[in-house]
């Protein structure tokens, strides 16, 4: 036997040894698996995009007029960060409801740019014509010169949203036409140097207009009834800031920031620099009030009905209208520059400041920077609702705060699911929450920009996952940010099958000839779908490796992708049978096996389960011994006898399977243990092989039929069996929430003193010596993930005397239970699922002699992160 090299055996099922036969009948039918859920996102990037493009996170379209062809209700298009030199035709409608999203995901990794870039585009960029149901939002929107670069047209519930945009000699900006309804402009940036800036057409009705910034060009209502126009800051260069000609009725202009000279001087023609201009108020239904009017151009701050108003004074006493507006300097704090997603804050000590009507129509639950309404303390609450909502575009901010950000496991059937937060901190009290968060989850192409203070998402693989969270208190306008890469691990759950022979070398079963694997030769077992987990999401298997007929001493290998090679996970000397349980992580869909020996062997592999993203949960127990032949009555197991074991009592009803360490002592002859599930037929596969007088552990993963399993003797003779239970498989609700990571490596070897955590000297482990195994070598995952068990092959080698390894965790009472059993001389191994605690699973050398030790990590379990 090959002593220096432990083995890597994992979790339960059966050895498989016996007659040369095909392959076993095929395991049960996939579970039917619910249809795909339908997509809500199509995804477009100019910079990732290829031929083949269907849309999906993985084959982005190019184009923006791409997805716009094939969106559908309720679908949001999300726009990457890039250049999209092209015009886009709006002609497909959502529900109401269930509008078509066109959005452009602003972000950390810059702005999303559209139209005539490098003078490419002419004609306007987006032209949305006879639909209904859609929002467009976030982009920046390039001028295409003499025509609007944004036109609504015989469309209804169309939203226009957070837009930034110029446009020097068109008619303006965003053009609101052919009797359209319901349309929304808000929080957009548009500047306009000899137009309006947006302009409402005749017959047009229902627009609202909130939370815009408009530069240099106002706003043109023409004969436009029940528009709403709200805290918007209209900075224009001497021109009209807001201007309702024709007739309107149901008209409300209120919140607004108003000044009619940008550059805060007197305009050379201040008759021009009207305010807020109305031509035929209605005798009732039009509401102008709220607004706070800079007189700095020196033109008039209304003209209503044709009369101009120098001051609100007059105006108030002939019209009755403008009770609570202001006429004064907003200080506004200049332009904070984001490119074209500029804005204009104002100062704390504004009288804008918590001075505005929070019950006027269209009010938003925040304002153009997505920040919600905040309470400036040093200043007198006097506007109506909660009395703090500020005038203008932007709301006044104290300076934020970091922010808080968490990443914790989501309940439900994926146990890659997590759920990551990230909440601004506001300086002053807020009404509600507010900021723009990006998320950007390990393993995700895109982040996800939104407000929402949590998001939800998987990992697509088990082990670490981080998720990198930004909050914007600008709306990603310019760079500035808090940040946090919050990372946590994510575990397996496990879906046992019916034993599958994927591999026999002797019966040409997984490979092409019956020529057995030669010395350092290599076989790739490919790994098929089980009981409707698609090949795919496996990603590990728990695997009966035998060898048989090897004609030199020897072990069996797994090997990486890399090339890598694991330590030992079956050990052999020449002429023997032995089989081991196999743990490894799945690789390109295949397992590879390596014959690690001068001679020939072969080779058969039986897969007995799956790890996956789906499947039953864990939990891992105090090793209690539930069977001991040698107690009691002290009958051993008949030849060709069985035993009913009844776990009922010891576990839950919904239990799926038992973790159960087994050992055959005293045998009389050599022979097979098989452990199998209660009422099914006696399985070709074995668990243990034994010889006589041979004492032999292993570790068994069986399902159970309520509660119960079958330990039968293949033998002609007696032989005396004890089994400890060390865990069970079953539903999060009887208490089987942990889940399995895979971590292959060796932590731990007296040989060359590394890993032991012990009092003792270095070298093999004294007599009743007792040392610490550091899982993961000291780094499982995430720090604010609780280990709960280690998954360990233990190997004892060069042992003086006989005895026995007992595995527990740190700190905890010394079981009564083993898990390895040895003689002196001989090297012997087995699979340990043991508790943790502290990140190390304790091993004690229950014997009179000395002894190296060895432990060869499978993975580990964790619990749940809530």
């Amino acid at each position: 036997m090959i002593a220096r090299l432990a083995v890597v055996p994992l979790l339960g099922g059966a050895g498989l040894v016996g007659p040369v036969t095909p392959a076993l009948a095929a395991a049960p039918a996939p579970v039917a698996r619910a249809a795909a859920s339908p997509v809500t996102e199509l995804y477009v990037s100019s910079k990732d995009c290829a031929s083949g493009a269907n849309g999906s996170e993985d084959a982005p379209y190019c184009t923006i007029f791409a997805a716009a062809a094939v969106a559908q209700p309720g679908q949001t298009v999300l726009v990457q960060p890039g250049d999209y030199p092209e015009s886009v035709t709006v002609t497909r409608s959502g529900t109401e409801g269930a509008p078509i999203t066109f959005r452009a995901v602003n972000g950390v990794s810059g702005r999303i740019n559209v139209g005539n870039i490098g003078n490419t585009v002419v004609g306007t960029v987006f032209r949305i014509t006879g639909v209904h149901d859609v929002v467009v939002e976030g982009f920046v929107v390039e001028d295409t010169d003499t025509v609007a670069p944004i036109v609504i047209s015989a469309s209804t519930r169309v939203t226009v949203n957070d837009i930034a945009a110029h446009a020097f000699r068109a008619p303006a900006v965003v053009h609101v036409t052919g009797g359209s309804t319901d349309v929304t402009i808000s929080r957009a940036f548009l500047t306009q140097m000899a137009a309006p800036a947006i302009r409402i057409d005749p017959g047009v009705g229902g627009t609202v207009v909130v939370n815009n910034q408009l530069h240099l060009g106002g706003l043109l209502a023409t004969d436009a009834p029940g528009t709403v126009i709200t805290n918007n800051t209209v900075l224009t260069n001497c021109v009209r800031a807001i201007d309702v000609a024709g007739a309107s009725t149901g008209l409300s202009i209120q919140n607004n920031i108003l000044r009619t000279n940008i550059y805060h001087g007197a305009c050379a023609t201040p008759q021009d620099a009207i305010a807020i201009a109305v031509a035929v108020p209605p005798a009732t239904g039009t509401v102008s009030d709220y607004n706070l009017i800079d007189p700095i151009s020196g033109g008039p701050v209304y003209q209503w009905a044709g009369t101009a108003y120098a001051d609100l004074s007059s105006f108030r006493t002939v019209t009755g209208q403008g009770d609570h507006d202001i006429a004064g300097d907003p200080l506004i704090a200049g332009n904070t520059s984001g490119g074209l997603r500029t804005f204009f804050p104002v100062s704390p000590t504004s009288p804008a400041v918590d001075s505005a009507n929070a019950l006027a129509p269209g009010v938003t639950r925040t304002d153009t920077l997505g920040n919600p309404h905040s309470d400036n303390p040093a200043v007198a609450n006097t506007g109506t609702g909660n009395g703090f909502h500020d005038r203008g575009a932007v709301e006044a901010q104290g300076s934020p705060g970091n922010g808080q950000f968490g990443l914790r496991h989501r309940s439900g059937t994926d146990s890659f699911a997590v759920t990551a937060t990230g909440t601004p901190q506001f300086a002053w009290p807020v009404d509600g929450p507010g900021g723009v968060i990006s998320y950007r989850f390990d393993g995700k192409r895109y982040p996800t920009v939104t407000s929402a203070r949590s998001v939800d998402s998987a990992f697509r693989q088990a082990g670490e996952g981080c998720v990198t969270i930004a909050i914007s208190y600008t709306g990603f306008r310019w760079a500035e940010t808090k940040s946090d890469l919050v990372c946590t691990t994510v575990g397996t759950r496990y879906t046992p099958t019916a034993p599958r022979r994927l591999l026999d070398t002797r019966a040409a079963v997984g490979t092409a000839t019956t020529t057995p694997v030669p010395a350092n030769g290599e076989v790739a077992v490919p790994i098929p779908a089980v009981n409707g987990v698609p090949a795919a999401d496996i990603v590990a298997v728990v695997l009966n490796v035998t060898v048989t007929a090897p004609t030199t001493a020897g072990f069996i290998s797994v090997r990486s992708p890399g090339g890598q090679l694991s330590s030992s996970s079956v050990n052999f000397v020449a002429k023997e049978t032995v089989p081991n349980l196999v743990m490894t992580k799945v690789h390109g869909g295949v397992v590879r096996l390596v014959n690690r020996s001068g001679g020939t062997v072969h080779l058969l592999a039986d897969l007995q389960g799956v790890y996956g993203r789906q499947g039953s949960g864990f939990k891992a127990l105090d090793p209690t011994r539930v069977l001991d032949t040698r107690t009691g009555s002290g009958v051993a197991l008949a030849a060709n006898g069985e035993r009913r074991l009844d776990l009922s009592g010891r576990l839950p009803a919904d239990a799926t399977a038992a973790i159960l360490n087994v050992t055959v002592t005293g045998p009389t002859t050599a022979g097979v243990l098989t452990v199998y599930p209660d009422g099914s037929p006696v399985p070709l596969a074995s668990n243990l092989n034994f010889v006589a007088r041979q004492t032999i552990p292993n570790l068994v993963v069986v399902p159970v039929v309520a509660g119960k399993v079958v330990v039968r003797n293949a033998s002609s003779g007696t032989t005396h069996v004890v089994a400890d239970l060390a865990g069970y498989f079953g539903s999060a609700a009887s208490g089987a929430d942990q889940t399995f990571v895979p971590w292959e490596g060796r932590i731990a070897d007296s040989r060359d003193n590394s890993g032991w955590l012990r009092t003792t000297s270095p070298g093999p482990f004294p007599a009743f010596a007792e040392g610490g195994a550091p899982l993961c070598a000291g780094s499982c995952g995430s720090g604010d993930v609780p280990v709960t068990a280690g998954v360990l092959n233990l190997t004892v080698t060069g042992p003086t005397t006989a005895g026995v390894l007992t595995a527990y965790p740190r700190g905890a009472a010394r079981p009564t239970a083993s898990n390895v059993n040895f003689v002196a001389g001989e090297t012997a191994s087995n699979l340990v699922v043991s508790k943790a605690a502290g990140g190390y699973v304790n091993v004690f050398n229950n014997s009179s002699g000395t002894a190296h030790l060895l432990a060869d990590q499978a993975g580990y379990f964790i619990a749940p992160v809530s």
